[in-house]
């Protein structure tokens, strides 16, 4: 049996305000394909199919379209897939009424019994082979939220402490239907201990001191796979090859600039995983930095100058460009210079990232301003430290004229 894993699709995301309906469309159509050349017999989808909540209807048309084409293209394909935390629980489970004839299974949210305890059966789904043959069992747990655990009374971490208590309480109630030769493996969505993150992970949500952070020994251990999602960096944890985040598709952030991007296809055979590989995800739009260090801005501007025109590249599909700019203090008007170099460029301006240099402030003028001083301070004071925190450079002469003009004139005024 082979099993394909992926997650954090972001369907619907904007990059940089840009729309990524195509490029979300090119991964689709590369997807369908690659399930019927690994002649992929599961496709595991864990979590944040949607960049929102509640996404645009073309972009709910887009995944249902997906999956009606996968799997009239590969007969006999089963999909799982799992709500993750840009997801809306309910509104990922809205079709279930129509696929309960499919091999199409969705699971937005922990299911309860009517006295209020987990119905752990509704996570547990059997893997069949193309002649009907149950091979494994899969626990399809989406993302957590409170009160979706069991509450683990004088415990240090009630988070990290229910999270494993679910899943060993889910992998025990698998064990009941689990026969000779059958597998178990796991789905999941959630921040795991000394996972690798992009610049997009760490604006997800703060995790407060590691307290969301789940160990790899929380998954029981005879699971022969965890497929997980929420971080958009493929990787190992814990040093365990058999859980895995497998990362986005799409670049998220200019941190994955030159980052290989996959999906991940394995085998199950008589209770154990085999054959584990990465597939690399095709780039259809790829990501550009000029220049690759922060530099001056007549030297930018130099650089941007020499990138070629859309008749000039030969390229049908224009990158995301970042502009990475030096300065020794604010730069008026910086946008406006960027753009007009860029005109006619086949680039997408996406990010301009401006860095400011180092200069020799003061330890009294780096310290933060502490809010029950602030009666303290004349508002010289208080404007000169904010601009030398800001831009790690002192005052220029003609700032600091204009603004005691403006403070004069304000004083005038009252």
């Amino acid at each position: 049996m082979k099993i394909l894993h992926t997650a954090d699709w972001h369907l619907g995301q904007l990059f940089h305000e840009y729309d990524r309906s195509w490029e979300h469309q090119q991964f689709l159509d590369w997807l369908t394909q690659t399930i019927g050349d690994k002649q992929i017999d599961v496709l595991l989808i864990s979590g944040d199919v949607f960049d929102l909540s509640n996404p645009s209807a073309a972009t709910v048309r887009m995944f249902y379209t997906f999956l009606n084409k996968a799997t009239k293209a590969n007969p006999g394909l089963q999909v799982l897939i799992t709500a993750g935390n840009h997801d809306s629980p309910s509104r990922l489970e809205s079709p279930l009424p129509l696929l309960e004839s499919t091999n199409i299974h969705i699971v937005g949210m922990v299911e309860k019994n009517p006295d209020g305890s987990i119905h752990y059966d509704k996570m547990i789904f059997p893997l069949k082979s193309s002649n009907g043959d149950v091979k494994a069992w899969c626990l399809a747990v989406p993302f957590l939220r409170m009160g979706d655990y069991p509450v683990i009374p004088d415990c240090d971490n009630p988070y990290a402490e229910g999270v494993r208590e679910l899943y060993n309480q889910v992998f025990t109630h698998a064990l009941a239907y689990k026969q000779p030769g059958q597998a178990i493996i796991a789905m999941g969505h959630l921040h795991t201990q000394k996972a690798e993150v992009t610049d997009m992970d760490k604006s997800e949500r703060m995790i407060m001191g590691g307290v969301e952070c789940i160990a790899a020994s929380a998954f029981p251990s005879d699971l022969q796979y965890v497929a997980l999602g929420h971080i958009h960096k493929a990787q190992r944890i814990g040093g365990k090859e058999h859980i895995r985040y497998c990362g986005s598709p799409l670049p998220m952030s200019f941190s994955e600039y030159n980052y290989k991007h996959q999906v991940i296809v394995f085998d199950l055979e008589n209770e154990r995983i085999g054959h584990l590989s990465t597939v690399e995800v095709p780039v259809s739009v790829p990501l550009l930095r000029v220049p690759t260090v922060h530099s001056k801005l007549a030297e930018v501007l130099e650089l941007l100058d020499q990138l070629s025109t859309a008749s000039e590249s030969g390229q049908a599909v224009a990158p995301y460009l970042e502009v990475r700019v030096l300065a020794d203090g604010p730069e008026p008007a910086l946008r406006h210079k960027i753009e007009s170099v860029l005109e006619g460029k086949n680039v997408k301006l996406a990010k301009i990232d401006l860095r400011y240099a180092e200069a020799n402030i003061s330890e009294v003028a780096a310290e933060p301003i502490k809010p029950d001083r602030l009666h303290e301070m004349k508002p010289l004071d208080v404007f000169t430290r904010v601009y030398q925190s800001r831009y790690n450079a002192p005052v220029p002469e003609d700032i600091l004229q204009l603004f005691n003009q403006i403070t004069q004139e304000a004083d005038q005024a009252h």
